[in-house]
């Protein structure tokens, strides 16, 4: 399985970070060895002093496709859950300076904690879904999947341009406004919305 993040599909996102708006989704991948599940505890890595959370709806794909025409787009994924994008901000504004790929800010192991999935169909409206993020019980992010740039139909299509889509494949469909470091000891809790889905204790 692979894992697709979305950068810079919510505007006030794109704003706090003083980035372009893009006139196409940006994506990136993370390795499967990036996973983080069960609310297991994420270690803060040795080589960064500056890790971000950022939250986001993570589409799980239920079916092989590629080229897929965005009226089709929704079939090719069955579950939505929520994540975590970890970045290491210190390196990934190295890269960015120096022009380079973000791989070793956003591809670290288990820099990619994930919740359980719930059904698509328990959505009445997937235009119209409510999710947060709390740190040490204090709400940082709230967001709603109709304030993305791009929504699921039209992420899934531009992706499956590129690359083949497969089943178990996660997509991280991008970030609201409120990133922010986390430190040892620290405590998340992911929720879309009225439902806890992740919880993660940062050592």
């Amino acid at each position: 399985m692979k894992i697709i993040c979305i950068g810079r599909n919510y505007v006030d996102h794109i704003k706090e970070l003083n980035n372009a708006i893009p006139t196409s989704p940006v994506f990136f991948l993370k390795p499967d060895t990036s996973l983080l599940i069960r609310n297991r505890p994420f270690f803060y890595p040795a080589f960064s002093d500056n890790i971000h959370y950022e939250v986001e709806l993570v589409l799980k794909i239920c079916k092989v496709g590629r080229n897929i025409q965005k009226k089709f787009a929704s079939a090719y994924f069955d579950e939505i859950g929520i994540g975590l994008d970890m970045t290491a901000r210190d390196l990934q504004d190295t890269a960015k300076d120096k022009g380079l790929p973000w791989t070793v800010a956003k591809g670290f192991d288990q820099s990619a904690p994930v919740s359980k999935f719930l059904p698509k169909t328990d959505f009445n409206d997937l235009k119209n879904i409510n999710f947060h993020l709390d740190l040490n019980g204090t709400k940082v992010q709230q967001g709603n999947s109709g304030l993305m740039m791009y929504d699921f139909d039209d992420i899934i299509l531009n992706i499956s341009k590129f690359m083949t889509l497969r089943t178990g494949d996660y997509i991280f469909t991008g970030t609201p406004a409120g990133v922010g470091p986390v430190k040892v000891g620290d405590k998340l809790e992911a929720w879309i919305e009225e439902e806890k889905l992740l919880s993660c204790l940062i050592k």
